[in-house]
């Protein structure tokens, strides 16, 4: 029926060739970035910084050292002694006979790393790799060894500042802490195991990781091992953004986790260390710990954020200011505190005489409060209560919560600075499983201050049993949280 001419059959194929074609053109191809990135180049940054970073070896007096007595060499010791690895007891070894007493002489003590922080010969490494060292020796990349003289070290941040007398020494550039990303390449370079001038490189796997008071640390998946200790840590711009410090082992041995001391941190703890020689940092006098969900959640905070008032030193600027036990601090000057550990460090950065604002949520209600800053110092005993008062009579009111209180005498309220409350004569049941225990004082229910029995009665009646009830306790001179959950 139909009729086609060899003449449209050609056409037609032609045409759909070229639509074949014209489609082959058009698929999309794999993106162009997948196919040609490659790893980074360390040569140049080798070069650039390298001269800056110098090997640390230390000496001590011979009858230090001898009275190790473990058998083992130096950097063995120093590999189990920093990175937490109990030093193994080595074989028995038949007793020697005694050789005349000898002068004491100086013998190695330990290796590290450092960096030349200016022209003029001052240098950055970690305090525990130069404390307790009766001389301090610094080679340079040119092969030059000079003494150094310890300027001052800090052991809780782990910086030490130490000088070397000369002059056009090549220095390093400090880069910003607040630029660096998680998963961004960086570079060490130290003296492991006595190895100078060894380059190991990875990537940043956290930011403000916490294992410490007063830092966060970088933590990376470079290869570090003992004596890279007061290295640099390095970006891909040539700049110093942490010293290595520490690493995390089950074994001893490098497992792809260690930790860097932010440069920003670090750098204001060698100015306090040039200019006095010491470090001096604020406190308030509080005892903190973290703000859990449940927690949150029970006295309307809204999330897990601040951190818990456990308990108040007496006389302390925060008991002047109007702290108390239980109080959650939310905000230091100005200052959001996300988790408990920045208010240590907050504080700590804080000049010892001058005036913060704190802000504290307190049984519901958000309240603002001034501190003068006084200077850190030795944590001070905690005061036990004496135990001689007459004991009161006791209710068996809140027993369906597994409590039986009694009020508070005033010899307790004068002891425990306390307006009100009433003391836990026993604890079963759920008061017991929610950790409440004989001895302790209930200030408060669910937001509701406790000054009495009566008061404790009538706020046990208007709870709901059904839902988990948050009491505020004060154990001792320590407040914390308790929470009593109904049986399901």
């Amino acid at each position: 029926m139909f009729q086609v001419s060899l003449k449209n059959i050609r056409f037609a194929a032609v045409v759909c060739s070229m639509a074949l074609v014209s489609v082959a053109t058009v698929v999309p191809s794999a993106p162009v970035w997948a196919q040609t990135r490659t790893l980074p180049d360390f040569t140049d940054l080798v070069e650039q910084v390298g001269p800056s970073v110098v090997n640390i070896r230390t000496l001590e007096k011979a009858s230090a050292h001898a009275a190790q007595g473990n058998g083992m060499d130096e950097d063995m010791q120093e590999f189990f002694k920093r990175f937490g690895v109990p030093i193994p007891n080595m074989p028995r070894q038949a007793p020697r006979p005694q050789k005349p007493q000898q002068p004491e002489e100086e013998v190695p003590r330990g290796v590290g790393s450092g960096f030349i922080l200016s022209a003029d010969g001052y240098i950055m490494t970690n305090a525990h790799v130069v404390e307790g060292a009766e001389e301090v020796l610094v080679t340079l990349t040119d092969k030059r060894e000079l003494k150094a003289k310890i300027i001052g070290f800090d052991k809780r941040s782990d910086v030490a500042l130490v000088k070397i007398d000369a002059t056009g020494l090549p220095a390093v550039k400090l880069g910003d802490v607040g630029r660096l990303k998680v998963g961004e390449w960086v570079m060490a370079i130290g003296s492991p195991f006595g190895l100078e001038n060894t380059v190991t490189a990875g990537i940043v796997s956290a930011k403000q990781r916490d294992t410490g008071d007063y830092l966060s640390f970088i933590q990376t998946d470079v290869a570090i091992n003992p004596g890279n200790s007061g290295g640099p840590l390095i970006n891909m711009r040539g700049e110093v953004v942490g010293i290595n410090s520490q690493i995390y082992s089950r074994s001893g041995g490098f497992m792809g986790i260690s930790f860097a001391i932010p440069i920003d941190e670090a750098s204001r703890v060698s100015d306090q260390l040039r200019a006095s020689g010491r470090v001096s940092r604020g406190r308030i006098g509080v005892q903190i710990e973290t703000v859990s969900k449940e927690v949150a959640d029970s006295v309307g905070l809204g999330k897990a954020q601040g951190a818990f008032v456990r308990g108040v030193e007496t006389g302390s600027p925060a008991e002047k200011a109007g702290v108390e036990a239980g109080d959650i601090i939310t905000k230091f000057d100005g200052k959001a505190i996300d988790k408990s550990s920045d208010l240590p460090r907050l504080v700590g950065n804080t000049k010892p005489g001058s005036k913060s604002s704190l802000t504290v949520f307190r049984r519901g209600a958000t309240k603002e409060l001034t501190v003068s800053i006084a200077e850190i110092e030795d944590d001070r005993p905690v005061k036990k209560a004496s135990g001689k008062e007459d004991k009161p009579k006791a209710s068996s009111a809140g027993q369906q919560l597994g409590l039986v209180v009694s009020e508070l005498t005033d010899a307790q309220k004068k002891e425990l600075k306390l307006k009100g409350g009433v003391k836990v004569d026993s604890a079963t049941e759920g008061a017991a499983r929610a950790g409440v225990k004989e001895g302790d004082v209930i200030v408060a229910i669910a937001n509701a201050e406790v000054g009495s029995v009566k008061e404790f009665e009538a706020a046990v009646a208007k709870m709901d049993k059904s839902k988990p009830i948050n009491l505020l306790l004060r154990r001792g001179e320590w407040a914390q949280y308790a929470l009593i959950r109904p049986l399901k």
